[in-house]
């Protein structure tokens, strides 16, 4: 079976100061979502996700709809978070 190839989807930017006298140490990082954790068989008593491997917002940032996958229809807080430092 042939593994899909994962893409990049960089939903926020963060910039973090590690020092506040010093604005050279500026450190951005990327943020993006993957895998949903999910579990859709919790109310049968079993474990089984449903295969979502990113979030995709169903709208455009800044809506309501902006935190629902379009893929699965759940919370972005199901997906995986995942923080990146970002290349200067």
């Amino acid at each position: 079976m042939q593994e899909m190839a994962r893409k990049n989807v960089v939903l926020r930017t963060e910039g973090l100061q590690s020092d506040s006298t010093c604005s050279s140490n500026d450190v951005r990082l990327r943020v993006r979502y993957g895998e949903c954790q999910r579990n859709i068989a919790l109310e049968v008593g079993g474990y089984a996700l449903d295969g979502c491997r990113e979030f995709m917002a169903s709208t455009v940032e800044g809506t309501e709809g902006a935190l629902i996958c379009a893929a699965c229809d759940c919370h972005r807080s199901f997906h995986q978070r995942m923080v990146e430092p970002e290349a200067a």
